[in-house]
């Protein structure tokens, strides 16, 4: 596990950009955090990174946007699921398993649809700190984790 700490909004922005400059194809990442904890401002980082140039907001009502940049991009919000079934219906099984990155804020509400290998990210936080814990679930994460964690100790 990694634990960064940002100190404003741009802080978290900047630490998405670093995440979103080393994923590959197929990644999934789970953004784990309270109402208002800075998920989708971290997930904004992550698409500019990845050459999306829209604004970026939380799919709260559609459950799914979808993006192109360098990478294709799907983000999810399941806050408003009512039950994990219901990820059936719009296809999610078929994001999970391609070429795309996905992202998924609330990952807790889509029950065993959730796959079994991904990176955990966790953010907490008062104000403007954000303490965002990064965990590998699956090998093929850790390179990621050791890479930012890299990137924290040398700043490059």
């Amino acid at each position: 596990m990694f634990i960064y700490t940002t100190n404003s909004p741009e802080d978290t922005i900047q630490f998405g950009n670093k995440i979103g400059n080393i994923l590959k194809p197929g990644m999934i990442l789970l953004l784990y955090g309270d109402l208002g904890a800075g998920k989708t401002c971290l997930a904004s980082g992550i698409l500019k990174s990845l050459g999306v140039n829209e604004y970026v907001t939380s799919p709260t009502f559609t459950l799914v946007n979808e993006y192109e940049g360098r990478l294709s991009v799907a983000h999810f919000d399941l806050y408003r699921l009512n039950e994990p079934e219901e990820l059936y219906d719009i296809g999610f099984e078929e994001y999970l398993y391609g070429e795309r990155v996905v992202l998924i804020e609330w990952p807790e509400r889509g029950g065993e649809m959730i796959p079994s290998t991904y990176l955990k990210v966790e953010i907490t936080g008062f104000e403007n700190q954000r303490e965002i814990r990064l965990e590998s679930v699956g090998e093929e994460y850790e390179g990621l984790v050791k890479e930012l964690e890299n990137f924290a100790c040398t700043g490059n």
